[in-house]
């Protein structure tokens, strides 16, 4: 798995008890095979990108007040493409 979307899934884990949108992206990571964040990107519905724009704004801004500048970076791969 790309460590781009491993990061992502470690992040949704947190959001799949309450949230079916959440859980939603979380199976989708975790049943599909992607080889790159691009084609993963590429899978999501317009909602499902809505939600993981919000859910990434938070995801980075944290990651980079723990300065936990890998996962940063790497999250911020995947915020990027869902405007592309």
């Amino acid at each position: 798995m790309d460590q781009s979307l491993g990061y992502l899934r470690e992040i949704l884990a947190g959001y799949t008890e309450n949230d079916t949108m959440g859980k939603r992206i979380f199976d989708k990571i975790s049943n599909r095979d992607y080889a790159t964040e691009g084609k993963f990107v590429e899978d999501l519905t317009q909602a499902e990108s809505n939600y993981l724009n919000r859910v990434l704004v938070d995801a980075i801004k944290y990651a980079k007040q723990e300065q936990d500048d890998e996962r940063a970076h790497q999250l911020n791969e995947v915020y990027e493409l869902l405007f592309i």
